[in-house]
């Protein structure tokens, strides 16, 4: 029998993983909430946005708690819609695309900002894309050390072009209580992207320097965020 006297009384925290990558990147944000919340990691097929949200719907269906939904990168794209699901109390986006209704993640990055770095996706095979394995470490993981970048890249999970092309429909930053942690070193997702949209989403944000890979690199800083916002659902439910 537990001990512990919150338990039941903690929201549960799923994490939701971005395109190129797996859900083994939030180990380490895993290893240091485990012990205080019950922790979900979605496995994303990454081939439609819709499959992606029918994925974290799922596991958000099985909990019992109020959930914190976290997004990561294309992640975000996810949980903005998923989020709308009444078991999710807020929403905590990592480095992320956060849509407004009718955009995708093919919309948000149609127009990079002057000088933004373009991150080094190749041309489409057979409906699916990779990122140049050369460059992987410069663009999607730059804090990381050569090994682990290499292993990043060497493991890519195809992403689906239908997932980029995939439209929210109703975002669920209009009704959720939102935080945001903006990479500064970014290069995949520029932070002036970054604080705009998570300015338009009303979300609560810190910066950290690290890249886009920060929900690998600084587990520490991530997961701080995320006990900020499931005390402040837990403080709202009580």
């Amino acid at each position: 029998m537990s001990t512990n006297p919150q338990e039941g009384s903690q929201p549960t925290v799923v994490l939701v993983h971005g395109g190129f990558v797996d859900g083994s990147g939030w180990q380490g944000v895993y290893s240091l909430l485990k012990d205080d919340y019950s922790v979900r990691i979605v496995q994303n097929p990454t081939i439609s946005l819709e499959g992606d949200v029918a994925a974290t719907k799922m596991v958000i269906g099985a909990q019992s708690e109020p959930v914190i939904l976290v997004g990561h990168s294309y992640g975000g794209a996810v949980i903005t819609e998923a989020g709308n699901d009444p078991k999710v109390a807020a929403l905590v986006y990592i480095s992320a695309f956060v849509p407004d209704q009718g955009e995708s993640v093919e919309t948000l990055i149609a127009d990079p900002p002057p000088g933004a770095p373009v991150p080094p996706i190749l041309p489409p095979q057979d409906g699916f894309l990779f990122l140049d394995r050369e460059k992987f470490h410069a663009s999607f993981a730059g804090d990381l050390s050569a090994d682990e970048a290499a292993f990043m890249a060497d493991s890519q999970v195809p992403w689906g072009v239908e997932a980029l092309s995939g439209a929210n429909s109703e975002p669920a930053w209009r009704s959720k209580l939102s935080w945001y942690l903006v990479a500064t070193e970014d290069r995949m997702i520029p932070p002036p992207a970054q604080r705009s949209m998570s300015e338009r989403a009303g979300s609560t944000v810190e910066e950290a320097a690290g890249s886009h890979s920060i929900y690998v690199s600084q587990p520490a800083t991530v997961a701080a965020l995320i006990k900020k916002a499931a005390s402040e659902v837990s403080s709202a439910a009580r």
